[in-house]
């Protein structure tokens, strides 16, 4: 039963109220920054449809007195619409509204990525997550591959095979083929990771191709996952594809070890 309320005005019950009062201390409603009012709304828009991709955003004036807020909030509320990857911003021009990708979302994390690989085991942690990631490619490659999908890796394997010798080129067509595995699933997102992996892991394989024939094993883990994709055995593309990386962590360790 209620019988009074305390200093926030929020009736409790007397057989309750250290609880209650106990609740309401550890759990204050928090205050939204205006700019944050602003970005949501912004974004509800573009969302909804009612700023279309291309289109252009109101000058910062008009957007102050449409929200009654200062300059600076405006601003603040742009660039993080920015960052969301919703809206683009020139020098000079009002922001536009553009449409947001995997890529967007990947380039935010680049900077937290860094981080963690400059951790204790950040180069392991890493590892285990790319051997995740691209066996389960390798896998979905396999199961999904059209005879075009098998011309395009195929065609990539031989400009991998040519560049044997050649640590520079070889890493680039390393990186190709691996790019193409991702192509094949048809999913743009799996396109874009791959990419951030290149440049997150672009440390750990030039260390590794030092090792002397690093580019030969290389070469033939790709040909074996090339000849599971063919086959359409997607089992028999993600044990190739997880021998492969196994066998590339293992020089990359080795050449660490030498001082490399």
């Amino acid at each position: 039963m209620l019988s009074k309320v305390n200093t926030t005005g929020v009736p409790m019950a007397t057989g309750n109220a250290s609880g209650l009062e106990t609740l309401l201390a550890v759990q204050p409603v928090e205050r939204r920054k205006v700019s944050d009012e602003v970005t949501t709304r912004l974004e509800a828009m573009i969302r909804d449809g009612t700023l279309g991709e291309g289109d252009t955003l109101p000058a910062e004036r008009d957007l102050m007195r449409s929200f009654g807020v200062g300059r600076p909030a405006v601003r603040e509320a742009l660039f993080r619409l920015k960052r969301m990857g919703l809206v683009e911003l020139r020098n000079g021009e009002r922001a536009r509204v553009r449409r947001p990708t995997a890529g967007v979302l990947l380039e935010e994390l680049s900077g937290v990525a860094r981080l963690l690989l400059s951790q204790p085991r950040g180069n392991e942690h890493f590892q285990e997550a790319r051997a995740l990631f691209e066996i389960g490619i390798a896998e979905q490659a396999a199961r999904v591959r059209r005879a075009a999908d098998v011309e395009s890796l195929r065609a990539a394997l031989a400009a991998n095979e040519a560049a044997i010798g050649d640590p520079e080129r070889f890493g680039q067509t390393d990186v190709a083929f691996h790019f193409a595995l991702a192509q094949i699933t048809g999913n743009p997102i799996f396109a874009a990771i791959h990419q951030s992996l290149v440049a997150w892991l672009t440390e750990q394989r030039t260390v590794a191709l030092h090792v002397e024939r690093a580019d030969r094993l290389a070469y033939a883990g790709h040909r074996r996952i090339f000849a599971a994709v063919e086959d359409g055995d997607p089992a028999a593309a993600a044990a190739a594809m997880r021998k492969h990386l196994r066998e590339v962590s293992a020089l990359y360790w080795k050449s660490l070890r030498r001082g490399t």
